[in-house]
């Protein structure tokens, strides 16, 4: 394989890798639709579990979310940690 030859591969490789890492964010995503999240109590004080708890209708491509009955996206850190 000549000079030119190794560059090629070495540009092909490099594509591949990238386009692996976004398939891999999407695959890695903190919600989904249908999902149930639960606002933190600091964000909803003075309400039980159940009426800070939420549906996902769409995850928007910045990572926030739009959530059934509730105006306005909304940010990972507003809701309790996923167990």
């Amino acid at each position: 394989m000549g000079a030119i030859g190794a560059v090629v591969t070495r540009k092909n490789r490099k594509a591949s890798r990238a386009g692996r890492r976004e398939r891999d964010k999407s695959a890695d995503s903190w919600a989904r639709p249908g999902m149930e999240v639960v606002f933190r109590a600091e964000v909803m004080p003075g309400r039980h579990t159940s009426e800070r708890t939420f549906h996902v209708t769409s995850l928007l491509p910045s990572g926030r979310v739009l959530l059934d009955e509730v105006a306005g996206e909304h940010a990972e850190k507003e809701f309790q940690p996923i167990r």
